[in-house]
């Protein structure tokens, strides 16, 4: 029997696991790896929160949104600009064109790689945002679908409408007289004629 617990003692003892620091020289403990990794996504997600916070955007902040914004509807507005220029005056558009056909290959491929990714990237940001409105949108659902039921409920068409139920106090509520100043004045006005 003390050679076994000499043998355990040596492999287990001393609060050790001989087993399992051997294995991890070999292969990374998954438990451990998880808690790095969820301590890094969170290190990360602080960070972006910190960028991102309302409130902290100064004016160099703003001023790079505006040019941001400015690529789409200057393109958009200038296609629009350009098919009413041909309209107006076709002389003037068609040498502007003559102009356009001198753009040598590589700077029109230049320009569809920038336009791409600029429009690309936008794209994908803005699906990515309509993906989380729909899932936050998806989660009110039984709360609306309960809301509609509760509203058609109330229809004055719905038999039963204004039950009370087994509520006694609110049945004695019901019937109970409130005060009408129109009602008053109507009587007072039926006296003071009779």
């Amino acid at each position: 029997m003390g050679l076994i617990e000499s043998a355990m003692r040596l492999i287990f003892g001393g609060g050790r696991n001989a087993v399992t620091e051997t294995v991890e020289l070999f292969r990374e403990n998954t438990d451990r790896g998880a808690g790095r990794a969820a301590t890094v996504q969170g290190q990360a997600m602080t960070q972006m929160a910190a960028e991102f916070r309302p409130g902290r955007r100064g004016v160099f902040d703003a001023v790079m949104d505006g040019v941001n914004r400015l690529p789409r509807p200057a393109m958009a507005l200038g296609t629009l600009g350009l098919f009413v220029a041909a309209m107006v005056d076709p002389l003037w558009f068609a040498e502007r064109m003559q102009g356009i056909a001198l753009v040598p290959e590589p700077l029109w491929w230049l320009l569809g790689v920038i336009v791409s990714f600029y429009f690309g990237a936008r794209h994908q940001v803005k699906a990515q945002n309509f993906q989380r409105e729909i899932a936050e949108t998806m989660t009110r659902v039984p709360e609306v679908v309960g809301n509609v039921a509760a509203l058609r409920q109330m229809r004055a068409g719905s038999p039963g409408v204004a039950d009370t139920g087994p509520d006694a106090g609110l049945a004695l509520a019901a019937v109970a007289p409130a005060e009408n100043p129109a009602l008053e004045a109507w009587k007072a006005g039926r006296a003071r004629a009779a």
